[in-house]
């Protein structure tokens, strides 16, 4: 007898007829990999393929995979795939019949649910309150998920390493010290650290520069566990944390600012305000370092289905040159600029190791959804320095 994924299989077969991949259906059924190879995708249930063909591509499937409908063997080897596949498009027609098939195969069903974990940001774009709600989804996870990847310093961003062998914590270490150097900073500058985190440069710089330094983050959990970690280190009477929005701070000065995996977070309609704001905060002729990520190819989108709504809500990584043109355009004279996409894909490569060495422990403290969200989301970022569809800059400049 004919298995009832009979005309589903024909018809992707179809509409997909060079497949460097292979299509498991619930059934146990398979429509082979043209190319004898690659990855493995495995459909445990119809809902799989109605999320695909409800939503049709980057969201469908990612909610297919994140709610756990759509397995995959090999997540490096997807991330590929992604790189080297053109995948056909799929006109009207075809994924009218593509509907009809999977109605044959799995009857009637009602429309599956969106993964639980999935924003859909409601309000302004970048206003404060919706900027305040998307970073709490990426970082209010749990401290202890971070800290399973992380290193001891609990740094979320790029490490600058030595050589390939070197320890993450070392890595880590030394970008913590590249910033207070090209910061210039000495003892008594008051420093503000723009997305401090769980407060690694804070911390650091007045543990080994004896700054005074004030760290604002919009995760509560996040200023807690930096307090602390200020407390432990010796230099709460040193170290500020707040919790709070950069366009919140007024009337204060500072000798400089360090800000650290935050512009991706700003967007192109408030870049300008970003850079306008961190030089209202400077002393005339106080320094600025800028360290973040920035998109490479023009004409393309800043951020796909998957990570606007499971991973950075809103998140916008510009090209660096519209960065330096709202720093000039703010009063900034722009001194030094240093990429280091090699580095971030090598510190990304240490976090995906790491999380994948517990799953355990990280599918407790996440749950089984976001656990699958971060799995591909660092391997994801990983591809993009790697392929350089992304890269990540410091960018040293001083107030005129």
């Amino acid at each position: 007898m004919l298995s009832t994924t009979q005309p589903l299989r024909r018809e992707l077969e179809a509409a997909l007829p060079e497949r460097p991949f292979d299509v498991r259906l619930w059934d146990g059924t398979t429509l082979p990999s043209t190319s004898g190879g690659g990855p493995i995708f495995s459909a445990r249930s119809p809902r799989a393929v109605a999320h695909a063909l409800m939503a049709p591509g980057q969201i469908g499937l990612s909610r297919a995979y994140v709610s756990g409908e759509l397995q995959v063997d090999d997540l490096d080897a997807v991330l590929e795939l992604l790189v080297s596949w053109d995948p056909p498009a799929i006109d009207g027609p075809t994924r009218r019949r593509l509907l009809l098939a999977a109605v044959r195969a799995a009857g009637v069903m009602r429309p599956p649910r969106r993964p639980a974990i999935e924003l859909r940001p409601r309000g302004r774009r970048h206003s404060i309150q919706r900027d305040a709600r998307a970073v709490r989804h990426h970082y209010d996870v749990s401290n202890d998920f971070f800290a399973l990847f992380l290193d001891a310093s609990m740094t979320y961003s790029c490490a600058i390493f030595e050589h390939d062998d070197e320890p993450l914590e070392a890595a880590q270490e030394r970008k913590l010290q590249t910033v207070c150097r090209k910061l210039a900073l000495t003892e008594g500058e008051r420093v503000l650290d723009v997305g401090c985190g769980w407060g690694s440069f804070p911390i650091h710089a007045a543990v080994h520069h004896g700054v005074h330094a004030v760290g604002i983050t919009l995760s509560e959990p996040q200023a807690r566990l930096a307090r602390e970690r200020a407390a432990a280190a010796g230099v709460a009477d040193r170290v500020e944390i707040r919790v709070a929005d950069y366009r919140e701070l007024a009337g204060e000065r500072f000798d400089a600012i360090a800000s650290i995996g935050m512009v991706e977070h700003v967007g192109a309609a408030r870049i300008d305000v970003y850079a306008q704001q961190l030089a209202g905060l400077l002393e005339p002729g106080g320094r600025l370092l800028n360290h973040g990520i920035a998109r490479l190819r023009h004409g393309e989108t800043e951020a796909g289905g998957f990570s606007e709504r499971y991973v950075f809500p809103d998140a916008a990584p510009l090209h660096l040159s519209r960065v330096l043109v709202a720093l000039e355009r703010a009063g900034f004279v722009t001194e030094h600029v240093e990429g280091y996409a090699e580095h971030y894909a090598r510190t990304l490569t240490h976090w995906i190791q790491r999380l994948d060495a517990d799953l355990e422990a990280a599918e407790r403290l996440a749950g089984a959804e976001r656990l699958r969200v971060w799995r591909l989301y660092l391997r994801a970022a990983r591809s993009g320095f790697r392929t350089g569809f992304t890269s990540i800059y410091q960018v040293r400049s001083r107030r005129s």
